[in-house]
This record gives C-alpha cells, structure tokens and sequence, in this order.
C-alpha cells in the first residue's frame, strides 16, 4: 500500500482510508451527511437532555438515546440531501463542493434514502410530549423550507439566518422529552441567536459563488466586514440571553464574538477559519454538558 491517501482525487487527507469511500453508496451518503457538523444537530440533544433531567438516570431513556441517533445521522442525511438536492446547480461554481464536501447525485437511490431517513424522524412524534411533537414539526418545516420552494429561505436575506434556529430545536425537543416543558425562553432565545451568527458566519466563504451564482443571503448583501459585525452582534445577543440563565452560560458564549472580531482584524483567511468551528462548538457543547452534569451530580456548591 502507499502512502498516498486512498481517494484518488486528492479529497481526503490521509485520515480518509480508514472512512467509507463516497463512491460507494453508503460511503457517498456518509459524505453527504457532512459527518464534521453531525454534532451540530446531535450535541443539542446531550445538552438539552442534559439540563432537563433531574437524576443520571433521566438522562439515558430509549428516548433520549434514539432522538440522539436520529440527530446525529439521519437527520443530517435529510437535511443535507434535501439542501444539496436543491443547490446542485448554484453547487457548480462552490469550491467547498471540490475538498471538503461531495456534489448531489441525482439518483433514486439517494432520494429514497433521504426520504426514509426523514420519515424515521417522524415517529418520534409518538415518543415525546405534545410540546415536543410541536417544536419537531417545527424543525421539518424549517429543514425542508430553508432549501426547498416555495419559501427557500436560504435565498432570502435575513430569514436565512433567523431560519437556522433549526439546529437548536434538537436541544428543545430533548428537553421536553425528559422535564415534559420547554426549556426557559431565555435559553431558546440565546441558543437561536447563537445558531443565526454561526451559520451567517458560515456563508462569508460562499459569498462571491453565491453572488455568481445570482443567490442573495444575509452575507453577500452585507459584505464580508458587515457580516462579521453582524455574527458578532447575534453571539453579543446570545450570551446576553443565556446570562439570565447563568451568569457563567454567557461568559462561555462570550467567546464567540471575541473570536469573530480577532479573525475580522487579522490575517486569518475566514474560509480557513471556518473549518475551525466544528472543533470550537464541539468543545463549548462539552463545557455546557459537563457543567450541567456538574449541577446534577454533585449541585452547585459540588
């Protein structure tokens, strides 16, 4: 064997040959789920279930565990299938489509796989309280709408961005399956703005293809320096928010927008910089679970 990664296209870096190839049908899939931001709809679960149970039991039910695995694969199957499905023409022209992601395959198989793996989510209807079946129908109208007409929010400045709250409401569906409620309204608040800064912060490198491509968003109408003042506001927000929760919930949530404004005044190239942030949000949901398992093992005082 060489040393040459294993995908001839030079996509994957050495890593690669231990994953599933994307010309297989399984290995495609696996790709097209983004597995680096699978725990953008998965780690709300952990948090959510996280601060609604009142003992370590609570926190491992069938239903906990099963919205975590939906959340984790098969919703970022339908999520991602649905939006790329849409986009594959804009797609020509991203160069994300050419290292970091794969393009649609228009093929049955693939719409039927996407397809099932959003009637699976649909079961849990059934599963969690009626408050909960709310904010899950809730999140498929705004899986599907952000990509799909008529709405195709992702092409209409300023609902592009407040639509994402999508990525929160695996958290607030988790949260009334264990405690029956919602969580406090100032915790949905926070966590929505911080997912509308994240995924403005997240179109910058696209904005010149989506400009090409005739496409208007939040970023390509502001520019790349109004679109970091913008992020920067929303996590200003989002901690404000979640400091009338917990005075250390905000001081957390507070480095987001010291970091969108130390990479607005450097020489950091933001298409590098926002490959950073699966690694940047995976390490702030475990601080955020791991305090609140502090909480519920041992109370505040520890």
């Amino acid at each position: 064997m060489t040393d040459t990664p294993l995908d001839i296209s030079g996509r994957f870096n050495r890593v690669s040959r231990y994953l599933p190839s994307e010309e297989t049908r399984l290995g495609y899939l696996f790709w097209l789920s983004r597995p680096r931001f699978w725990l953008y709809l998965g780690g709300p679960v952990i948090v959510g279930a996280t601060y609604a149970a009142g003992s370590v039991g609570e926190l491992f039910t069938p239903v906990t565990v099963a919205l975590l695995a939906f959340f984790t694969v098969p919703a970022n199957v339908f999520l991602y299938g649905i939006n790329d499905a849409f986009d594959a023409d804009v797609d020509e022209a991203n160069p994300k489509k050419d290292d970091k992601e794969v393009r649609y395959r228009d093929d049955i198989w693939v719409v039927m796989a996407v397809v099932m793996s959003g009637a699976l989510g649909g079961l849990y209807i059934f599963l969690v309280p009626p408050v909960g079946a709310q904010v899950l129908a809730l999140w498929y109208l705004l899986a599907v709408e952000y990509s799909a007409p008529p709405l195709r929010f992702k092409t209409k400045p300023l609902l592009d961005s407040v639509s994402n709250g999508l990525y929160i409401l695996p958290g607030v569906i988790a949260f009334t399956a264990v405690a029956g409620e919602l969580p406090p309204t100032l915790a949905i608040a926070g966590g929505w703005l911080w997912t509308m800064g994240m995924h403005t912060f997240s179109a910058i490198p696209d904005i010149e293809p989506d400009r090409e491509a005739g496409i208007q968003t939040t970023a390509t109408v502001l520019g790349k320096r109004r679109t970091y003042v913008y992020c920067g506001l929303c996590w200003v927000a989002a901690a404000a928010a979640f400091a009338t929760v917990h005075v250390l919930l905000g001081a957390l949530l507070l480095l987001y927008p010291v970091l969108v404004f130390g990479i607005a005044f450097s020489d950091v190239d933001v298409d590098d910089a926002y490959w950073w942030y699966p690694a940047i949000n995976t390490l702030t949901g475990m601080v955020l679970t791991l305090g609140g398992l502090w909480v519920l093992v041992f109370g505040y005082g520890g």
